[in-house]
């Protein structure tokens, strides 16, 4: 089971990321564009995600993933339950969200640094 620390040590760890406190929700940018938020409550993690994708992703695992309030729904933007995974998809959905805020260059240095293949594997 994830937590709010493990985003914290995870987010914090990635390249250009500033944790915010905002409006008591503390949040994750890189430059201006917030990536991740945590809820009030510590228990949803909003995450950057493609919009294409996000139907597909909620509908496959519904007690793991959901939609962003209506008002969020113009964001590539999904909320997951820090519950219902593990530290270890949670590095991989963060990884991900960050990868679309960061500049291609940094995301190429981080994958080199760490090993990733091109695809992200």
């Amino acid at each position: 089971m994830a937590t709010a620390e493990d985003v914290r040590r995870i987010a914090t760890g990635l390249p250009r990321t500033v944790e915010r406190l905002v409006r008591d929700r503390v949040k994750f940018n890189v430059g201006r564009i917030v990536y991740l938020a945590l809820s009030r409550d510590e228990q949803t993690l909003g995450f950057a995600f493609p919009k294409e994708e996000r139907a597909a992703l909620v509908e496959s695992e519904p007690g793991k993933f959901s939609l962003p309030g209506k008002g969020d729904m113009r964001y590539h933007w999904v909320h997951l339950r820090l519950a219902a995974v593990d530290v270890d998809e949670l590095r991989e959905l963060i990884v991900d969200g960050w990868r679309m805020v960061v500049p291609k260059k940094v995301a190429a240095e981080y994958d080199q640094a760490h090993g990733v293949d091109q695809d992200g594997s």
